[in-house]
């Protein structure tokens, strides 16, 4: 628990990571790192981040809120599952996403945004 009360606004994130068609807040609180990624329509993991993090799959699992826009997961086991607004997911890691639609897809998330868009 934390021991202190804090407060902090993604206006003013501790670390932004961009890649193509997107970009990573990272918020830094209560001895945790709180991410929001931006997708823009065109993004795509396995063309956009894949180069930067140099494996096949995203190895960094999620724990995560989709704000707005809409969000295709398919899991390297062969699940597909499409997110939308309001909906909350779970991801291990070797997944690729994209995003669906005209509207950015905004997430928050709680585990795995740390080492987001990271070599």
């Amino acid at each position: 628990m934390a021991s202190k009360a804090e407060c902090k606004h993604f206006t003013a994130p501790d670390e932004v990571r961009t890649f193509g068609h997107g970009k990573v807040e990272l918020v830094n609180i209560g001895g945790g790192t709180v991410g929001r990624l931006i997708l823009e329509p065109g993004w795509r993991w396995s063309v956009d981040v894949k180069p930067i993090a140099g494996t096949e799959w995203c190895t960094a699992p999620h724990f995560q809120y989709l704000v707005s826009g809409r969000v295709h997961v398919a899991m390297a086991d062969g699940t597909e599952f499409e997110l939308g607004p309001g909906d909350v997911s779970n991801l291990p890691a070797n997944h690729d996403a994209w995003v669906v639609g005209n509207e950015p897809a905004v997430l928050v998330d709680w585990f795995g945004a740390i080492n987001y868009a990271k070599p």
